[in-house]
Order: C-alpha cells, then sequence, then structure tokens
C-alpha cells in the first residue's frame, strides 16, 4: 500500500497533467508540427491566453507555408488583432502569386482593413466582372429621346483598391457620357446607324481615373428609342402661351367692367344731383314770390311756356322717344 506522500504526488502530477492539456492546444500544435509550419508551444499559449482564435490563425499559416508564401504567424495574429480577415488575405495572396499579380502582405492587409474583399479583388482581376447598366435616357439634337443600356467589362485595379472609387461611380460616369455624346448628335438616326460610336467616345473620356477598377471595353447591349421631347416642349409652350393670353384677356375684361360700373356710378352720381337741383327749384321759387323777385304773371307765363313745350314733345315724339332712350 503507498505511502501518504505517494498519493499526493500521482494527484500533483495528474492536476499537472489536467491544466497542461486544458492550457497547451496539443492538437493544434501537432497539425502545425506535421505540416511543416512549426509554432512554439509558447507562442500558442500566449494566443490563447489572449483570447485569439488560434486555430484559424494556424491554419492560414499553413495555407500561406504550402503556398511558399513568407508570412510570419506573427503578421498574421497581427492582422487578426486588427479586426482582419486572415484567411481571406492568405487566400488572396495565394490566388495573386499563382497569377503572377505583384501583391504584397502589407497590400492585402491595408486593403482588407479598408473593408474591400481583397480575395475577390484578386479574382476580378484574373476574370473580369461585367456591369450592366440601367436603361439610360438621352436626348439628340433634333428632340428624338434616345435609351441605351450598355455593359461595362471591368478589371479589378489592385493598387487603386484603397481609396478608389465603387462601381456606382463607373455606371454614373458611362451615363454621363452616353447622355453628352448622345446629345452631341445630330440626330437620333445617327446613333442608331452607329451605336458603337458612343462606347467608344465614352471608352476615350478615361472614366476609370481615380477608382478601383480598370475600364476594358463598353458594349452597347440596347438602344431604343423613346418620346419626341422636342415636340413636348413646344406643345407645352403654346399652352403656357395660351394660358397667358388667357390671363391677360381676363384681366382685360375684367378692367373694362370695372370701368363700366364706375361711369354708371357716375351717371348716377350726375342724375341724383340734377333730381336734387331740379328739388331746389320749387323752393327757389317760392322765395322768390315771397320776396317779390317774381310777379304772378311770371309765374304763369313759364307755367304756359312749360306746358306749350311739353305739347310740342309729345306731338314730335320726343318725350316717348326720351323714355325709350332712358
Amino acid at each position: 500500500m503507498l505511502d501518504w506522500w505517494a498519493w499526493l504526488i500521482i494527484i500533483g502530477v495528474a492536476l499537472l497533467l489536467m491544466f497542461v492539456t486544458a492550457i497547451f492546444p496539443m492538437g493544434t500544435w501537432f497539425t502545425a508540427a506535421v505540416s511543416g509550419a512549426f509554432v512554439s508551444v509558447g507562442k500558442l499559449i500566449g494566443m490563447k491566453l489572449r483570447r485569439v482564435k488560434y486555430k484559424n490563425i494556424v491554419d492560414a499559416y499553413i495555407k500561406s507555408k504550402k503556398a511558399g508564401l513568407d508570412i510570419s504567424i506573427d503578421d498574421l495574429e497581427t492582422h487578426y488583432m486588427a479586426g482582419g480577415n486572415v484567411i481571406s488575405v492568405v487566400d488572396s495572396l495565394i490566388s495573386s502569386h499563382s497569377a503572377n499579380i505583384n501583391l504584397t502582405f502589407a497590400s492585402a492587409r491595408a486593403i482588407d482593413l479598408a473593408g474591400r474583399d481583397v480575395f475577390n479583388a484578386v479574382k476580378m482581376s484574373v476574370n473580369p466582372k461585367v456591369i450592366e447598366t440601367p436603361m439610360i435616357s438621352a436626348v439628340a439634337k433634333d428632340g428624338i429621346e434616345v435609351r441605351v443600356k450598355t455593359r461595362i467589362t471591368v478589371r479589378a485595379n489592385i493598387a487603386r483598391l484603397v481609396g478608389g472609387a465603387g462601381e456606382e461611380t463607373i455606371i454614373a460616369r458611362v451615363g454621363e457620357g452616353i447622355v453628352s455624346t448622345v446629345g452631341s448628335s445630330a440626330s437620333h438616326k445617327d446613333v442608331l446607324e452607329n451605336p458603337d460610336n458612343i462606347s467608344k467616345t465614352v471608352l476615350n473620356k478615361g472614366l476609370d481615373a481615380g477608382t478601383a477598377f480598370e475600364i476594358l471595353s463598353i458594349d452597347i447591349a440596347d438602344v431604343d428609342i423613346g418620346r419626341n421631347i422636342g415636340a413636348q416642349l413646344q406643345t407645352d409652350q403654346a399652352e403656357a402661351d395660351k394660358r397667358i393670353a388667357q390671363a391677360k384677356a381676363e384681366e382685360r375684361r375684367a378692367m373694362a367692367i370695372a370701368t363700366e360700373q364706375e361711369m354708371k356710378a357716375k351717371t348716377q352720381e350726375m342724375r341724383a344731383n340734377v333730381v336734387a337741383a331740379e328739388a331746389e327749384i320749387p323752393k327757389a321759387m317760392s322765395d322768390a314770390l315771397r320776396k317779390g323777385n317774381l310777379g304772378v304773371m311770371d309765374y304763369y307765363n313759364m307755367q304756359n311756356i312749360i306746358s306749350d313745350t311739353n305739347m310740342r314733345n309729345t306731338l314730335g315724339g320726343t318725350e316717348k322717344d326720351s323714355k325709350k332712350k332712358e
């Protein structure tokens, strides 16, 4: 039977083995060792204590060694801790190395940290991508609308991936070039006869400057005739002129009505003044009779004259005509 100190040694050794097994990633270390990408025990334990996904880093390190790349595991760990994707960076370096594309680890790391998919960028450098633009509307000098759809073949420019503009800028610039090219054409028939002139003119403008791509070709996918913009603009202008003329005529009519109403008001005012003046005549005659300025015989003679005048007007139809006019 073992002594107590022997049992204590056995328990201590067992606890030590359990601790080492928990701390030391034996499987990962063994995989790296047999793959020719040796990683020290201290390095693995340090990564585990720093809570780094050491398995992903070791897998990327093994890939790089198998592909003949000179990348240290410290660089991979630094890139991982900076928030980068070490697998994508290593895959892009392997692809670029196989395709004889000059891409360094520093460039690939910068592209990855900038938010670009560096692996897809390398693939696009080898296999160009086709970008299809939406239907772009332009108007020729004869006023006919021409709608053009293009396919742009681009290749990723590795040197300009960091800070270079994306696909949206390429589409916008091509659309601008199509509008200016069609707009400078004398007739829409010229565009239909030679649609390749659009792609040649736009391609010669250097639209890929400052972008992350290199434009290889611009091909016309579809050309359609749209509306007669010139005729529509003339129709709209004629309608606007018509409305302006109607507004001016209505304004003149309103002014004429206002003038007529003003004249009627003045006429009524004059008639009221005449009636008021006629109403003062009996008062004036009564006052003249009282003061002796007018005799009774003079008053009767005046009445006879008025009666004679009314009789003559009646016989001559003057009074009737005057009443009709009134």
